[in-house]
């Protein structure tokens, strides 16, 4: 009768399973836990409720809560804009339990952040750090208040970045941060932080069916839209005046004209008055290009329409008639809109 036999490296026979070193991760565990409560000391005192009262089309009283952190010393805090949409009333609970009204500065729906003010004394800033430098894999913190539960921590990693995701009012918010950090509701309008203490994004959205998938808007977004909105209490962003619909270009015309592409904006309305009427745009016509960048759909126009186009005048390329034409357009500032 014959068998196999197991031999050991040395040569010796091998009684049962391989012992592999055991690794003492300790030291690893520790150096997280501690990175996590540093983040929680350094940025918690920074981080406030905002309960919303009297909100539009619902009875008066409390609305809701969100969070919020404190950008400057003298008492300007950054949101969600779906937070305080709305609200007939706000107030704001400092982690060191004071309460105060809090005023509305500027709202942008179209990345869902809002900028407001309260006015007390020794309010601590957070750290802005640069989400350019984000990379997937690292840590991130979410602090915030979730339930009204003030100044609740969750950890997680960096799972994404570059994410999109459409705002309550249609247009698509660029560069978002995908992480695991748990979010619930109230955790809106809180930071998401590094392991350094540095805000990286603003917790913005969860996928309710979803375990783990969590967004939130890029903190360099955020610098520049909360930046707008304490100077000027708006944004400013161009504006033509056409309704639209995505469509797929016909091969039959894709080759006739030469494009590289296979997708324009039909125009299904004009408004009086607008820049695109004043351009000669008619019903029916197909745009493809905003000056010398190609246009596929309609976020790619309205990535076109920024604040630095109002004004000026601009290329506007369109299919009518199966060629394609040239036509010269002003974009005006893009009227104030609130999502529905």
């Amino acid at each position: 009768m014959t068998g196999l036999q197991f031999v050991s490296n040395s040569g010796s026979e091998s009684h049962g399973p391989a012992q592999l070193p055991r690794v003492n991760d300790g030291p690893l565990l520790d150096a997280y836990s501690e990175a996590v409560v540093n983040v929680a000391e350094t940025v918690s005192p920074s981080v406030v409720n905002i309960e919303v009262w009297g909100r539009r089309g619902q009875r008066s009283g409390l609305a809701g809560n969100g969070s919020g952190f404190v950008l400057t010393p003298d008492g300007y805090i950054l949101t969600n804009s779906h937070v305080v949409q709305g609200a007939s009333r706000l107030e704001v609970t400092l982690p060191d339990g004071q309460r105060g009204a809090a005023d509305l500065v500027g709202s942008d729906p179209e990345t869902d952040l809002a900028v407001i003010r309260v006015h007390a004394p020794t309010l601590v800033p957070v750290t802005l750090g640069d989400s350019d430098q984000v990379r997937v894999g690292q840590m991130a913190i979410a602090i915030g208040n979730p339930y009204g539960f003030q100044a609740t921590l969750t950890a997680g990693v960096v799972s994404a970045l570059g994410r999109s995701l459409r705002s309550r009012t249609g247009r698509l918010i660029d560069n978002i941060i995908q992480t695991d950090a748990a979010l619930n509701p109230g955790n809106s309008g809180g930071p998401l932080v590094n392991s350094r203490g540095e805000v990286i994004g603003v917790n913005t959205a969860i996928i309710l069916p979803a375990q783990g998938i969590c967004f939130a808007i890029a903190v360099n977004t955020a610098r520049y839209v909360a930046g707008q909105l304490i100077q000027n209490g708006r944004i400013r962003r161009g504006y033509i005046g056409v309704g639209g619909q995505n469509i797929s270009l016909p091969r039959r015309l894709v080759r006739l004209l030469d494009l590289t592409f296979e997708s324009g904006v039909r125009i299904s309305s004009i408004e009086a008055n607008s820049p695109a009427q004043r351009a000669g745009l008619r019903l029916g016509d197909i745009i493809i290009g905003f000056n010398t960048q190609r246009v596929t759909g309609i976020d790619d126009l309205h990535r076109c329409l920024t604040e630095e186009q109002v004004d000026q005048p601009a290329t506007l390329t369109v299919i009518r008639d199966a060629t394609r034409q040239s036509l010269t357009i002003i974009p005006a500032e893009s009227p104030q809109r609130s999502p529905d």
